[in-house]
């Protein structure tokens, strides 16, 4: 099948402005609600999951929450 024989009418064309308002989600399951904080970590730890690469602070999120189960 070429791209010529897809039918395409019902599915519109995505305009610009669509395009800038879409949020990426990586395959992440619904996050809850998310607080912003800022708290003293030691810099050798933040740097150690900073060169872990991109999520680093989901990382650490997950790291926390785990912790927490644990520990209830």
């Amino acid at each position: 099948m070429s791209d010529e024989d897809i039918d395409l009418s019902d599915c519109p064309e995505i305009t610009p402005e669509m395009f800038a308002s879409t949020v990426v989600r990586r395959g992440l399951p619904a996050t809850k609600a998310k607080t912003q904080v800022t708290l003293p970590i030691d810099s050798d730890v933040l740097e150690w999951f900073k060169s872990q690469g991109r999520g680093y602070q989901t990382q650490i999120n997950q790291l926390l929450r785990a912790y927490m189960e644990a520990h209830q």
